[in-house]
């Protein structure tokens, strides 16, 4: 727990939890820790509390204001906060996420966020197509600034990795398909189902699995393949035709 926040001191998510739970008493509807799971690991979403009250106006959360600060200042992000009825109107606006969280969470207070809330392939679609369109842009883009350099080249393959995982998996649910847990399994099925050649992720995987990779060169053709990759990922998202349009 501790190499996850970085800190000389473990912040517990269900201590932070039992905090969160007290102070809101009867407001309370779900506090969830998302993103890691013992059998269901969430591979590129770094993990987060998820906090859910009837009431998230700004005086009714209050009372939770200490225990959110410890968290977000151990794990360098603040926990995502709903509103009961916000919870439930963003199916369709954040399927992606909540298909991730659904799939890698552990209740620790109130009742499951995940009961009854249900996406749409409709709706997935539209964001997946939405999200992978606006990330193959800014790598196609980001690549022709890294490529003269190949420590640039580097960063830019480890630093986008995770959102492609995120993408991977959502995919593969609009397919009609169960992600598999780990990254190699997940890059191994995806490209089978979007048509790219999965040898184009495997600097990445080993650098997600910190082993050694070989150094990058400039233009090289490892990150030329990881592009190519991307764009053949946008390509067959675009080509899925949801029944009754998406």
């Amino acid at each position: 727990m501790a190499g996850w926040f970085g800190q000389s001191r473990q912040v517990k998510p269900e201590a932070v939890a039992r905090q969160i739970a007290d102070a809101l008493g009867t407001n309370l509807v779900s506090v969830a820790f998302f993103g890691h799971a013992e059998a269901h690991p969430a591979p590129g979403v770094e993990p987060n509390l998820l906090i859910i009250a009837k009431d998230a106006s700004a005086g009714l959360l209050r009372p939770i204001a200490g225990a959110v600060a410890e968290w977000a200042k151990a794990k360098g992000t603040a926990p995502l906060i709903f509103a009961e009825t916000e919870w439930h109107a963003s199916a369709d606006v954040f399927p992606i996420e909540i298909e991730d969280m659904r799939g890698a969470h552990t209740l620790l207070a109130g009742r499951d966020p995940f009961a009854g809330l249900q996406t749409t392939r409709a709706d997935l679609r539209r964001q997946l197509e939405r999200e992978v369109r606006g990330k193959l842009l800014r790598l196609r883009a980001e690549y022709a600034a890294a490529a003269p350099s190949g420590k640039a080249l580097e960063r830019l393959l480890a630093g986008s990795a995770g959102t492609f995982l995120v993408l991977f998996r959502a995919a593969l649910r609009l397919a009609g398909r169960t992600p598999p847990g780990d990254p190699a399994g997940l890059v191994a099925e995806t490209s089978a189902v979007a048509g790219f050649d999965a040898v184009a992720l495997d600097w990445v995987l080993l650098r997600l699995g910190s082993r050694r990779v070989p150094a990058l060169t400039a233009f090289d053709p490892v990150a030329g393949r990881y592009l190519q990759a991307a764009e053949r990922l946008a390509a067959y998202v675009d080509g899925i035709e949801i029944e009754g349009g998406a």
